[in-house]
């Protein structure tokens, strides 16, 4: 009766953290004179560029301008992104004190003229109305958004961030979250005003900071802007990692452990106990064939339910991998590990060919 228990509370405490808060459509195109900044830090995008800037090129609303910074890119990131004309910043040389991407982001900045602020990965695609759609919801909520992409996945390896997605949609949808004065921003979509970015001095505020965009909401927190999170399904997606293993590796560990410490201690303790029912789940693998497989085996099938339930919302991971979790489950836990020792023993993560140091102090 305990396991059963264990598992009907583990998928209640999903359902309690899952928020399904995407980012209304809008259907009428935006006709304000507003003007827009779209700001893409690239290193080493030169697979990813087109599919943004081609994007870029179809929305309903135009940019002002589009600014790519060329962060020390070894491929061909700046001609593929000048052959679309729009400005391409070469990313001057890494200064003591700041990390890779708040760099480029932050020079990026200095380079626009915009009153509204776009910060885009190279890896986003846009629908053709997501522009329109983001800048009428920031106007209704007022503050700075960002939307977590619906994740698109191809290869099997991409498909084992099944779990990690899922965990990491918990973390920025929890209701918890809401009064949290940690709150942080998905940093792979962030749409401000110019004015509130120039309050909290930007990323120049969390220059040395591994997790810029937790930190980048705490900061606006900080100044009493509001901050809202969103799902970026049906217009916000990106493909993660096609670079390999090892980069999917090295994306969910720059992070995994870190990140915690900026959650609610209630978001933490429905996480854990979410987790909790899905480890235990797993021992249906190897103890089918024991008194505890009715229950194990009823717990297995629950989670799997919920979890095609999640990835609607959450990613394309093939109609396989929600029945096998448990090999994601796996990865988690190595990418937990992982980020452990680099956090504990090596004092440094590891990110696009840069070893970025933990425990970056902000600028006061």
């Amino acid at each position: 009766m305990g396991l059963y228990l264990l598992f009907v509370i583990g998928c209640l405490s999903g359902i309690v953290l899952f928020r399904r808060k995407l980012i209304p459509q809008s259907v009428e195109v935006n006709p304000g004179n507003e003007r827009l900044s779209v700001i893409i830090p690239a290193r080493n995008e030169a697979k990813n560029l087109s599919n943004i800037l081609d994007s870029l090129r179809a929305q309903t609303v135009k940019p002002y301008e589009i600014i790519v910074v060329d962060d020390c890119s070894e491929d061909r990131t700046k001609e593929i992104a000048a052959s679309y004309g729009v400005t391409v910043i070469e990313n001057p040389a890494l200064p003591e004190g700041w990390t890779g991407k708040t760099w480029a982001v932050w020079n990026g900045f200095l380079n626009s003229a915009g009153d509204t602020i776009v910060f885009l990965d190279a890896d986003i695609r846009l629908s053709p109305q997501a522009l329109e759609s983001l800048l009428k919801a920031r106007a209704k909520v007022s503050g700075v958004i960002s939307v977590v992409p619906f994740h698109h996945t191809e290869k099997f390896y991409e498909r084992l961030a099944l779990i990690p997605n899922i965990l990491g949609v918990f973390a920025f949808t929890s209701l918890f979250e809401h009064n949290n004065p940690r709150k942080g921003l998905y940093g792979s979509c962030i749409v401000t005003s110019r004015v509130d970015y120039e309050t909290i001095h930007g990323h120049s505020s969390i220059r040395s900071e591994l997790l810029d965009d937790l930190n980048l909401g705490a900061r606006y927190r900080e100044a009493g802007i509001p901050v809202t999170n969103f799902i970026g399904r049906g217009l916000v997606s990106f493909r993660m990692y096609p670079q390999g293993l090892k980069s999917e590796l090295q994306g969910f560990g720059k992070g995994a452990v870190l990140s915690t410490a900026k959650l609610s201690i209630w978001t933490i303790m429905l996480i854990a106990l979410w987790f909790l029912g899905l480890i235990a789940s797993l021992s249906a693998v190897f103890l089918w064939n024991t008194p505890w497989a009715y229950p194990l085996i009823f717990g297995y099938m629950l989670y799997v339910l919920h979890i095609y339930y999640l990835v609607r919302d959450v990613g394309y991971f093939g109609k396989v991998m929600p029945f096998l979790h448990i090999l994601s489950t796996l990865f988690f836990l190595v990418v937990l590990l992982y980020s452990a020792y680099q956090v504990l023993f090596l004092g440094h993560v590891s990110w696009k060919g840069r070893a970025i140091e933990v425990g970056g102090q902000r600028d006061k």
